[in-house]
Order: structure tokens, then C-alpha cells, then sequence
């Protein structure tokens, strides 16, 4: 449930001069998952999410009063069960401080509409089912799939 006394939330584009924030945001995203990465693969990710080339990731800020206090980073991509395409939530990060404030519904609906917009009808995401305070939203605002996430590496 959001908190009613919370500032609004703003939700933009990623742009060029947010790379600091980005990589506070980023940084503490990827800890929460045990992940650590090159500072080549910031670089990298970072210089994709701002080219909007076709098939790129792209990436929204979440504000609060002037500050950068979320992320999320999503792709639409092809599918073969369907003419349209879908959206891929690959990443959603806020503050905790922020946290019940509606800073993740709002950056949620914000890459859907980005989606909708773009005659895109399905925005998925996966997390891990450790994720609780994750989940709790996710439940509220969308429906659990069935299906469970492999990785092959060698």
C-alpha cells in the first residue's frame, strides 16, 4: 500500500547526466541479488540503455523531490506465440528508503504504458522468490505465472 504522505513520484527517461545516480541505483539493485559486475559492464549497459537503437534496453528514473530514487530497465522483444511483440522487465529498483511510497508501482506502470504505447500488450518480469516485499506488489498489480527460470552456463 503506497504511503499517502510521500512526495510525488516523477518518472522520465534515463539521461546522459544521471550516470551517477544510475550507478548508486544499479549498484545497490545488484547487491540486493549478491551480484557485483566490471566497471565495463556499467559502461556497457549504461551506453546501451541511452541508445535507443531498435532492440536496446531502455530505462526510466523514478524521482522524489528532485532526487533519483528508483530504476527500472525494460526491452521489448519479439515473440513467436504472438503477432506483437512483448515487454521485458529486467530490472526494478528503489531506495529502500522510499520503499510504500509508490515509487515501484508507478515505475511498473510507467514501462507498461511505454509498452501500450508502442502497441505492445504484455509487460513480464521475473524475480526471485525470496523477493517478499517485491512480491507483494507484484501480486497486487499483476499475475504469477506458473513457469520457473532455467540458466544453462557451460
Amino acid at each position: 500500500m503506497s504511503n499517502p504522505d510521500a512526495p510525488p513520484v516523477i518518472i522520465r527517461p534515463l539521461a546522459a547526466n544521471d550516470r551517477e545516480d544510475w550507478n548508486r541505483l544499479w549498484t545497490a539493485y545488484l547487491a540486493f541479488y549478491e551480484t557485483r559486475l566490471a566497471s565495463v559492464v556499467y559502461d556497457t549497459a549504461f551506453e546501451r540503455l541511452l541508445s535507443s537503437g531498435s532492440g536496446e534496453f531502455q530505462g526510466l528514473i523514478a524521482e522524489q523531490d528532485g532526487k533519483p530514487v528508483g530504476l527500472a530497465h525494460f526491452l521489448f522483444h519479439r515473440l513467436l506465440w504472438s503477432v506483437e511483440d512483448t515487454c521485458f522487465l529486467m530490472d526494478l529498483y528503489v531506495d529502500p528508503a522510499c520503499r510504500g511510497g509508490g515509487v515501484g508501482r508507478a515505475l511498473v506502470e510507467a514501462v507498461h504504458a511505454e509498452a501500450k504505447a508502442d502497441g505492445i500488450p504484455v509487460t513480464y518480469w521475473t524475480t526471485q522468490e525470496t523477493n517478499y516485499k517485491g512480491r507483494m506488489l507484484y501480486d497486487q498489480i499483476a499475475t504469477r505465472m506458473p513457469f520457473l527460470v532455467y540458466e544453462k552456463t557451460d
